[in-house]
């Protein structure tokens, strides 16, 4: 046998998204020419069958048996420490209240592999449908996931363009630039913003510091940024890292409450106060901001309204409502309290 003849090295087996991308369709397109369902054209499902054809697709056999609807939804979130996740799944669980559907929820504190597996899991299990909060998996993983069912991202933003699922985020460029701008009318030029190392594309910490970086340059003035984590120790460690320069801000704008909380407990422990010595600002509106000892200046995000949005979307899909995605921005509003 000639070196032409001989079997090259195998090929991992091809997949809805690979069978999409031949036939440049989306993969909810291809997973609806395969269930032979409703509204497919002629002509579309000539070109899917074409891409399997040439790709030799084969459908898993857990995939193509039938489902039946189970009126239940599944719901996955990493981060489950932060108290915004709780408001996001408060929202969550009232609207399938309202919409006679049972929420089914995973935390995890792994990453995006972890929170794929769930979601995975989920769907063996029957889920209906699925709402991810913040995902950190791949634009791939999503889409494989809502050829299977169908999906909203919670808290990232629908970015992709593949129009495969729906999103319901915060303006969080509009978040941030709201704060800054109360800052600087506050008098405040030396701002810091406190953002955190970028997981994934569409998150909002992208979105803040874009937001952040904007209204400084529009106000004429320096963008200050620091990266750590959004956490409680994250933001106190910040703060003293902030405080120990020659030349320390007057102010600091932290990505999420839960860094601000953070930041508030160093100037606390020291006998320093905000906004005398550090004025804090943040993003999110937990419940414990509006607290009188704490009264953090902060965006409110309408956590409890993006949760309902989220499900209320979901619902319209699995009943056959509407079949373009939508990705929805919730408007979110500046809270100014004694902290800043």
């Amino acid at each position: 046998m000639s070196h032409a003849d001989r079997p090259g090295p195998p090929t991992r087996r091809p997949t809805i998204v690979d069978v999409a991308r031949h036939a440049r369709v989306s993969p909810a397109a291809v997973s609806k020419v395969l269930r032979d369902a409703y509204g497919v054209s002629p002509q579309m499902r000539e070109r899917v069958h074409a891409s399997v054809a040439a790709l030799g697709y084969r459908p898993m056999v857990s995939a193509q048996s039938m489902r039946s609807a189970t009126r239940t939804l599944g719901v996955s979130s990493l981060n489950v420490h932060n108290p915004f996740i709780t408001l996001l799944l408060d929202g969550v669980a009232r609207e399938a209240d309202r919409s006679r559907y049972s929420a089914f929820i995973t935390l995890t504190d792994g990453g995006a592999e972890e929170q794929f597996e769930a979601a995975r899991s989920m769907v063996d299990r029957q889920m209906d449908g699925l709402i991810l909060i913040t995902p950190t998996m791949s634009n791939e993983e999503l889409q494989q996931l809502s050829a299977l069912v169908p999906i909203v991202l919670l808290g990232r933003h629908g970015e992709d363009g593949s129009g495969s699922y729906d999103s319901v985020a915060s303006d969080d460029t509009l978040g941030a630039s709201l704060v800054v701008d109360h800052l600087v009318g506050q008098g405040h030029e030396r701002i810091a913003f406190h953002t955190q190392s970028t997981r994934s594309g569409g998150l909002p910490e992208d979105f803040r510091e874009a937001g952040y970086r904007q209204a400084m340059e529009r106000h004429g003035l320096v963008p200050d940024v620091v990266v750590g984590e959004w956490t409680s120790e994250g933001g106190h460690r910040l703060a003293g890292e902030l405080m120990a320069r020659s030349r320390p801000p007057t102010a600091v704008h932290a990505g999420a409450d839960v860094a601000a909380l953070g930041a508030l407990g160093w100037l606390w422990e020291r006998g320093l106060r905000a906004p005398a010595d550090l004025a804090v600002a943040a993003c999110d509106d937990i419940p414990v901001a509006s607290l009188a000892p704490i009264s953090l200046t902060t965006t409110d995000q309408r956590a409890v309204e993006m949760g309902q949005l989220a499900t209320r979307l979901l619902v319209e899909r699995l009943e056959g409502r509407r079949e373009q995605a939508q990705n929805v921005l919730v408007e979110p509003r500046l809270r100014v309290r004694a902290s800043a």
